[in-house]
């Protein structure tokens, strides 16, 4: 009888945010196709480690399983991406999985993103309209600035791009280059200008745009190829004119 292919996982592994970290191996049954996502699926219906123990089941946070919903972001192999997507026959084994520590880890690869969604509340990375009645339709934007606009809109807010930057750590307050990135595409709105100053001063601010150390990780980790450093440095230009409006106290935006 045919001895049944395996691919060995090293999970780090942690049962609550206050518990250390430690280390578990799975053996998992080889599928062709199979992704990461499935191999922690299989580990979760029969949660045996390697050693033929038998052990708790891995706990991650996952949705769409194609790469839309940003949720299901870990290291693999050292490196953020997110799992749905991470192919088992295109990564090197023993495969090696992590949870995001730019983030506070909830238990094992889970992790808590709250840091994120703050700073898109902080920069206001909405349009604010009266939806009560109908307003008709909004302004069209013209088709070069929609082209590009459709680009940063691509974000799923999975985090990866804040735990490639290394700016973004917990004795940092830089919100980094996600909700950077949403306040240009906000800014870019017809109805969402109408707030442009306001969103263009807090990153003025602490934990703004200054905190930027220009690594450019952030836009070769992106998973959707969302170009952050080009956003990153549209802003700085839009914040000097906005330095210079408050400056000689002009309301012109």
């Amino acid at each position: 009888m045919a001895e049944t292919k395996t691919v060995k996982f090293i999970i780090q592994r942690q049962d609550n945010e206050n518990s250390a970290p430690y280390e578990e191996e799975f053996e998992v049954p080889y599928r062709p196709g199979m992704n990461v996502i499935s191999a922690l699926m299989e580990v979760r219906r029969n949660p045996v480690n390697a050693k033929g123990q038998a052990t708790s089941p891995i706990t991650w946070d996952m949705n769409c399983l194609e790469e839309v919903c940003g949720a299901c972001s870990m290291i693999i192999n050292g490196k953020p991406r997110q799992s749905c997507s991470a192919l088992v026959d295109q990564l090197e084994q023993p495969i090696r999985l992590a949870p995001m520590r730019t983030f506070p880890v909830v238990r094992d690869l889970q992790v808590d993103r709250s840091r994120m969604f703050d700073a898109l509340k902080r920069v206001k990375a909405w349009i604010p309209i009266d939806g009560t009645y109908d307003l008709g339709p909004g302004p069209r934007m013209p088709e070069n600035k929609r082209q590009w606009a459709y680009e940063l809109s691509k974000c799923m807010t999975c985090g990866v791009c804040l735990e490639a930057c290394p700016n973004v750590n917990s004795k940092s307050s830089f919100i980094g280059p996600q909700p950077l990135s949403q306040v240009r595409l906000f800014n870019a709105h017809p109805t969402g200008e109408m707030n442009k100053a306001e969103r263009l001063e807090t990153i003025m601010g602490e934990g703004g745009l200054t905190n930027c150390g220009n690594s450019q990780n952030c836009v070769q980790s992106c998973p959707k190829g969302i170009p952050l450093t080009t956003s990153i440095a549209a802003l700085n230009r839009e914040t000097t004119f906005q330095a210079f409006r408050n400056f000689f106290g002009s309301d012109r935006s």
